[in-house]
């Protein structure tokens, strides 16, 4: 489960050391972090990590199908957390040290930067490829953060971005070495921390108020 600790005025959430998919208690857990950054008081900024081959490897479809009856409460709550941390008063940045696969991918995106591992590892949004629609709330997320070809291409034919690719397609900020992702996040983090605040809150949540106010229709999340 995730677990939060704070260096400075970076508080590190560590998401995990499996796949990290969006089980209800791990939504829950992330959520809980999320109240405890928030809620904090002077400079502070948040990166998200992960242990081991998965950064986040996307929806827990398990649960989902064993649980159909529950499938819009299910996405409104993954959408919620997309909305959270996208319009969240304070920097974020993602340390995709593994795999980042679907809703995993779009977690990544909510976050104001991201830092990959340059050699192994990829980002990608495979719907495409296993027959599940993006929901309008998910397509206005990766619409509103990536460039027109880039998430045509990414969403289209679920392209597999490593590292260098995804650099280059503007979806993370910097591909470094592995033993660098996590400290190159808490620097960019550290730098911006004192931008926490009301100001910061306001200025995301007027820039991406279109993708916000699709993750948080809950009349008709799957659109």
């Amino acid at each position: 489960m995730p677990t939060l600790d704070r260096h400075d005025n970076v508080f590190v959430l560590d998401l995990g050391d499996g796949e990290n998919r969006f089980h209800p208690d791990w939504i829950a857990a992330v959520g809980a972090a999320l109240d405890e950054v928030e809620k904090a008081e002077g400079p502070r900024a948040l990166v998200t990590a992960a242990t081991g081959k998965f950064y986040s490897n996307g929806l827990d479809l398990e649960w989902l199908f064993a649980h159909a009856d529950r499938h819009q409460e299910y996405v409104v709550s993954v959408h919620g957390l997309f909305a959270r941390l996208l319009a969240l008063p304070l920097v974020t940045v993602a340390a995709l040290q593994g795999h980042t696969f679907a809703a995993g991918a779009m977690f990544s995106l909510a976050h104001d930067f991201r830092v990959m591992r340059g050699d192994r590892g990829f980002w990608c949004l495979p719907e495409a490829d296993i027959g599940i629609p993006f929901t309008p709330g998910m397509s206005a997320l990766i619409q509103a953060r990536l460039t027109p070809p880039t998430a045509h291409r990414a969403m289209v034919t679920a392209h597999r971005y490593g590292g260098t690719d995804a650099e280059a397609a503007g979806i993370v900020d910097h591909a470094v070495a592995e033993d660098a992702v996590r400290a190159t996040a808490v620097e960019l983090a550290q730098a911006q921390a004192a931008k926490a605040g009301d100001t910061l809150g306001t200025i995301k949540a007027r820039m991406y108020a279109p993708a916000l106010a699709a993750l948080r229709d809950t009349a008709d999340p799957l659109g």
